[in-house]
């Protein structure tokens, strides 16, 4: 069940690599929408910490992209290249992160940056496909050829619980590394200490991949054609800042425990079912249609506490919204 195996390979990540973990990421720059990558580690940059004090969720990335600063107070219609109810709600969630200040003046919205974006807040992106089964590969070589060759991330590799053989090495790129995943069966329950996620070993390490260099992306494919977009290194920073934003607001534990007395999630967090014993999705495998549904209430579990405590993730930060004091009085 390729659900479980993914969140057991959060839970491993999360506990062994000093990284934000995230899944179910888009990760396509010239056709969004295209790819989406099941796995991202964002590693700490220098910056980490004044990142950390903004807001624990998303900081828009059209609010990062725009022409607001810190000094001047801008309208909204002014600072983004267009103006509409979509930049409305990007601004409702930049003031509500924190990131921008707002104020009116003369019957108009007024916007300025509450705090500098960190540059620097994260270093390297490592993307992980996940592929259970080796057995059924579906477009895995097309999906990791893409990756290779846009270069969005630092490193690209693939999880899978098959055995590896030499000719799995052969129909995967060079550049890609492999890990063999063995998860645990989610077993622990909520009495297990979280400790045992899985068993990883390192296949094939990857080859680092350069996000500064111009990069080839596959935008459709047909019976003998390719459309190809060549997307630039600027291009790429653009879509690596968004993909670290969305991993820090997002995480991996974006499911809802499900409202049934069997529900018995593991330390981590995970969906355990007591009923299957083992992991379930909640979206797909609860509700009144299984055998072993038995309405209750969800588990009093606090996933974001968990993600505070074992991630570099930092809840409810105190924020870092200011004023230009002795100022504001006269604008």
């Amino acid at each position: 069940m390729e659900f479980a195996f993914e969140l057991a390979l959060c839970a491993h990540l999360e506990a062994t690599a000093d990284a934000v973990v995230a899944r179910q990421l888009g990760a396509a720059v010239a056709a969004p929408g295209s790819r989406v990558v099941d796995v991202c580690l964002v590693e700490p940059g220098p910056n980490f910490g004044e990142r950390t004090r903004i807001t624990d969720a998303t900081v828009p990335p059209l609010a990062v992209e725009s022409a607001v600063g810190v000094g001047e107070w801008v309208r909204p219609r002014d600072a983004f290249e267009s103006y509409g109810e979509y930049t409305t709600a990007v601004v409702d969630d930049a003031v509500a992160a924190g990131f921008f200040e707002r104020r009116h003046r003369g019957g108009s919205e007024q916007i300025r940056q509450a705090v500098r974006y960190p540059e620097g807040w994260f270093d390297r992106l490592v993307a992980v496909e996940n592929k259970p089964d080796l057995g059924t590969p579906g477009d895995l070589e097309r999906q990791l050829q893409t990756d290779a060759s846009l270069g969005l991330f630092d490193e690209v590799v693939l999880a899978t619980e098959s055995y590896v053989t030499r000719a799995h090495l052969n129909r995967i790129p060079e550049a890609v590394g492999v890990w063999r995943f063995r998860p645990d069966s989610g077993g622990s329950g909520a009495g297990g200490d979280g400790a045992d996620t899985g068993d990883l070993e390192v296949v094939r390490e990857p080859t680092p991949l350069d996000p500064t260099a111009l990069g080839v992306e596959a935008t459709a494919r047909r019976s003998l054609r390719t459309d190809v977009a060549f997307v630039s290194g600027a291009e790429k920073a653009r879509k690596r800042r968004r993909i670290a934003e969305r991993s820090y607001g997002k995480g991996w534990r974006t499911y809802d425990l499900p409202p049934c007395a069997a529900a018995a999630p593991t330390a981590d967090g995970r969906p355990r079912c007591a009923h299957y014993g083992r992991v379930v999705d909640p979206a797909s495998d609860c509700g009144a249609d299984c055998p072993g549904f038995d309405a209750a209430d969800p588990p009093a579990v606090d996933l974001d506490a968990l993600r505070a405590t074992r991630s570099p993730w930092v809840r409810d930060p105190g924020g870092v919204a200011r004023r230009q004091s002795g100022l504001d009085r006269f604008l």
